[in-house]
């Protein structure tokens, strides 16, 4: 399974994660590229604090940062959200599962050989905590106190990952939430050295942020400030700084229409409950709520409910996975809003085509803006269908423990959308956001008795091939007719040729759950729910084929699946398509 950073894309039912394909700059160096892909300003700030390293490792400036081991902590509220028991007991017994990979008895514990950042970052930011708390009793909660006390014996000197600003955020958020699970029964000596490294991490975090952090990861820093400020002894400043700091953010990354600006659906349902969380750690100390703050929680449920496939989980653009629907009917509960129902939101680039039973979720807009694209994929016009509480098109996915199947995953290819001559619409960087993107992506919704159309159109293949990808999407009143329309416009001369005989290849991955079948003519395609219901695929003077693919819907799972695929040429025009359902 590939996407090479050269743009190229290729079909995700391979397994082609140990290479292969043409070598690229961007592949050579990756880094470089994605800080060139950079605002400049935004670079300069990474750059300047990545610069500072040998002053954060100092014993000076570790001296700087002393803090008093007396006082208490003050309560943040209850933390809302339900831990894993069986990955607690797991802990427990020294069974360490994070980013899709397990690791038993970590050796050197807080640095195990062959674990990838991902899986450290989960490790040191202590989100886990919760998962002992589900365990309950002496063990967990002596486990959990254990890890904490050992971190602290362990960690007290600066390292880049380690007290990289958004995990000390993370990390001192997680602490503090689950203190009173382990902390009111230790003893003095360990309250006292509790004090004094929360204080020191929290002391650096109002030094350093933003610390060239966007985004999520900025928000996730910033609650850690706040949570410091509000349950450590002395900690006004922090708490301060943090407050300004949110009330910076909230109308920076919450669009118009309550989206979050990265555009993943997984991480939008993570910021929310971010800011449930800190609503509640405000009400809880008696302090007034930050200004946008409740406008912007009433902004992300609306959007969340767009987000919902029809069981409820959400759908696998940029980086997201399913999610437990449960979890996200709880995000939503805990969030305490009534919003109204949204079929479309413009700005973060959305649509929801409902009829019926069947729902249709679109990737209508352009990528993230440079800076806020590190989960941005190429999947620009894909879609997904379900019907009930059943998904039939998908998206492929995503594993963020795996940098290989994660850059293959970000691909043109891993979504239910057209791909030219087997290049990706968005040139993508490894572990980085994009290099190049669509510069215009256009959306235009008709509705009438209930039947409604898209009309779309991007154009992320005119630089290399002088060509608009344009996709017409319909569904009718009665959920039970799907139809689609994909076209390659010439937009003046491309840089590798005319491009009238440009290859496209349209996807149409499947759940694993759908039974597929092509005709032998190739005419036609039968696709089983396992419920039993059928729908049938046709294409108006093309061949359908059936291909592998692959499903990382599930966090950590990797499934086999299949994807139907229509191959053409831009000078056989448009291909059109038709999704109906089996005696309609």
């Amino acid at each position: 399974m590939s996407g090479q950073g050269s743009g190229q894309g290729s079909d995700p039912g391979t397994d082609q994660r140990t290479g292969g394909g043409r070598k690229s700059s961007i592949v050579r160096s990756p880094r470089l590229r994605g800080l060139f892909a950079l605002p400049p300003g935004l670079a300069l700030k990474r750059t300047f604090y990545d610069l500072k390293a040998p002053l954060y490792r100092s014993r000076l400036y570790r001296f700087t940062l002393r803090a008093r081991p007396t006082g208490s902590v003050h309560s943040t509220g209850p933390d809302p959200w339900p831990g894993n028991a069986a990955r607690g007991s797991a802990l427990t017994q020294g069974v360490f599962t994070f980013a899709g990979h397990t690791i038993q008895e970590p050796a050197p514990f807080w640095l195990p050989t062959g674990a990838s950042p991902q899986w450290l970052a989960a490790l040191h930011g202590f989100t886990w905590l919760r998962d002992l708390r589900a365990v309950g009793g002496d063990a967990g909660r002596r486990t959990a106190r254990n890890l904490v006390g050992q971190w602290i014996e362990d960690n007290s000197r600066w390292s880049p990952l380690v007290w990289r600003p958004d995990i000390i955020g993370q990390r001192l958020a997680a602490w503090l939430a689950q203190y009173e699970f382990y902390g009111p029964s230790a003893d003095a000596a360990f309250r006292g050295r509790f004090l004094v490294s929360a204080g020191q991490q929290a002391g650096h975090l109002a030094r350093v942020l933003p610390a060239g952090l966007t985004g999520a990861a900025l928000l996730i820093a910033v609650k850690g400030l706040i949570y410091a400020g509000l349950a450590l002894p002395r900690g006004e400043v922090w708490l301060t700084r943090g407050r300004q700091l949110l009330e910076r953010e909230l109308p920076r990354q919450i669009l118009a229409d309550g989206g979050h600006i990265e555009r993943s659906p997984s991480l939008h349902l993570a910021v929310l409950r971010h800011l449930v969380d800190l609503r509640a750690a405000f009400s809880t100390a008696g302090r007034p709520q930050p200004a946008g703050l409740p406008i912007a929680i009433e902004g992300m449920a609306a959007m969340l409910r767009l987000f919902q496939h029809g069981d409820g989980g959400l759908p696998l653009f940029n980086d997201s996975n399913e999610e437990e629907g449960w979890q996200v009917e709880m995000a939503l509960s805990r969030a305490n809003a009534k919003p109204a129902e949204m079929m479309q939101a413009p700005q973060s680039g959305f649509q929801r085509l409902a009829a019926n039973r069947a729902v249709l979720l679109v990737d209508s807009g352009a990528p993230p803006p440079p800076g806020f694209d590190t989960h941005a994929h190429a999947g620009t016009l894909s879609f997904e269908m379900s019907v009930g509480r059943e998904r039939l098109i998908v998206n492929c996915g995503a594993h963020p423990g795996d940098g290989g199947w994660r850059l293959a995953q970000r691909s043109t290819a891993a979504h239910s959308t057209l791909v030219v001559a087997d290049t990706n619409s968005s040139t993508i960087l490894p572990e980085a956001g994009l290099a190049r993107r669509p510069r215009s992506v256009t959306c235009r919704r008709e509705e009438a008795e209930g039947n409604i159309w898209l009309d779309m159109s991007h154009d992320g293949y005119a630089e290399s091939f002088g060509v608009i990808h344009r996709r017409r999407l319909f569904l009718a009143a009665a959920g039970d007719d799907v139809r689609g329309e994909d076209q390659l416009v010439a937009k003046g001369a491309a840089k590798g040729g005319s491009g009238g005989a440009l290859p496209l290849a349209i996807r149409f991955h499947l759940h694993p759950q759908v039974q597929a079948s092509v005709s032998q003519n190739g005419q036609t395609a039968l696709l089983r729910l396992p419920s039993g219901t059928g729908w049938r695929m046709r294409a108006a003077d093309h061949e359908l084929s059936l291909a592998e693919s692959i499903y990382l819907g599930q966090r950590g799972e990797i499934r086999r699946t299949q994807q139907i695929v229509i191959a053409s040429t831009a000078r056989d025009g448009s291909v059109k398509w038709a999704l109906t359902r089996e005696g309609r």
